[in-house]
């Protein structure tokens, strides 16, 4: 019987998760991992520590399954989490985090020579980081820039400068011409540090022989292309062309499977490459961060037993923990809607979860209209996924079947990229 792996590095920890050829679930394991350092605008981790918690949660899975059935792996982690290496993949800067924002003169640059709709504008895009990097005493002995799931498979390889088309996109990558823009020499990008970059789910090479032994694996187990930890999570659904994912976290984060992309700067949509496909998608600031100023978790989960779906509060609230919204509606001065405060906490809680819904709802409207497919069915991931009385306000407001994700794990969906590298596309159960 065939295992696959997927590992998934994030901000706290790095998870493990090892599926059947049926993708089936067999054993999960997981680390945690330091903060990263901050001072002010720069968040810095050393990828050593990255690399501790990764062996940490093989360690942990050695025992669970059989690792020498593993047949490929492949790892996701955050998008635009930026380092350089040398030749031999040995770190030369400390690993300038995905929310670091330290590049503001370098992003100026980018926003004068890139077009729009590129995802690299802004000074924590990967650029940004790179044309900062490139300006320390370090570039000179550089070889590589690699992002932080780069990093990782590399080391697992013992072979650097390869990275996948969702973490690039962040780097400036084109990926609808799927190559690296001329736009780039205009800012002096050096190009030898630029990745090679391939598709997700694509075979890279085989896992070292040291490493083979150190936890059992078979020799010549395969490595394969990873993602960012978002697309991860949507893989992780098995949400097909035509249906969306919600994110229903600290904030609200919306994709939708479309056969075209669609780029859209002045909303925040922006497209991923997936196969054939594209992950249209947009973010609003509204969501979980709302809620938990009002109600605690176990506040939520008490009062939602006293919702009444079917029967509409009116309150029109635009929930927004302050002012600002860029999607569905750019509007930086926009200003939260959550008055008048009825006296019943229900009533109130039922209002903000309305209200959340028809920004959800308004934000698929957008998408269509932007050119993306209005969903035939969206799943559901984040805390807000097993609210069921939430479910049917947004599928009464939405129009569509709304179901919970089965899985939204990022790690599962590394796994699932793992088993397409050596068996090709398949769907998920």
């Amino acid at each position: 019987m065939s295992l696959y792996l997927g590992i998934d590095l994030g901000t706290s920890g790095c998870r493990c998760c090892v599926i059947d050829a049926d993708a089936d679930v067999q054993a999960e394991s997981r680390t945690t991992l330091g903060t990263p350092q901050s001072r002010g605008s720069r968040l810095e981790q050393d990828p050593q520590d990255w690399w501790v918690a990764l062996a940490g949660a093989l360690d942990a899975l050695q025992g669970q399954v059989p690792l020498e059935a593993v047949a490929a792996l492949a790892i996701d982690a955050t998008s635009a989490t930026l380092l350089l290496a040398d030749a031999r993949g040995r770190p030369l800067t400390p690993a300038l985090m995905y929310n670091d924002a330290r590049a503001v003169d370098q992003a100026r640059e980018i926003s004068a020579r890139a077009p729009a709709e590129s995802a690299a504008h802004g000074a924590s895009s990967s650029l940004a980081k790179l044309l900062y990097l490139q300006a320390t005493a370090a570039a000179g002995k550089a070889r590589f820039a690699l992002h932080q799931a780069d990093w990782l498979s590399g080391r697992l390889a013992g072979r650097y400068g390869v990275t996948d088309e969702n973490n690039a996109l962040k780097l400036g990558y084109d990926p609808v011409t799927r190559g690296w823009p001329g736009w780039l020499d205009g800012l002096a990008v050096e190009r030898r540090l630029l990745p090679e970059v391939v598709p997700a789910g694509r075979p890279l090479g085989a896992l070292t022989a040291a490493y083979c032994r150190r936890w059992g694996f078979a020799p010549g187990t395969r490595i394969v292309s990873g993602t960012t930890d978002s697309t991860a999570g949507f893989i992780a659904t098995g949400a097909g062309r035509g249906e969306a994912v919600t994110a229903l976290g600290s904030t609200l984060v919306l994709k939708v499977r479309a056969a075209r992309p669609v780029f859209a700067p002045d909303y925040g949509v922006y497209s991923h490459r997936l196969g054939d496909d594209w992950l249209v998608g947009g973010a609003s600031n509204s969501g979980g961060n709302v809620l938990r100023r009002f109600f605690s978790k176990a506040e939520i989960e008490r009062l939602s037993a006293g919702l009444q779906p079917e029967r509409p509060t009116g309150l029109d609230y635009y929930p927004l923990p302050s002012p600002g919204e860029r999607f569905p509606e750019n509007n930086p001065g926009l200003q939260p809607r959550m008055t008048p405060r009825p006296d019943d906490d229900s009533r109130f809680l039922q209002g903000l979860l309305e209200g959340i819904a028809a920004i959800e709802q308004r934000g698929y409207r957008l998408l269509e209209q932007l050119g993306a497919p209005y969903p035939r069915r969206v799943q559901t991931v984040g805390g807000g996924a097993i609210n069921e009385p939430w479910r049917r306000i947004r599928e009464t407001l939405l129009g569509v079947p709304v179901i919970a994700a089965r899985h939204q794990e990022a790690a599962y969906g590394a796994a699932l990229l793992a088993r397409q590298g050596l068996t090709g596309p398949r769907q998920t159960p």
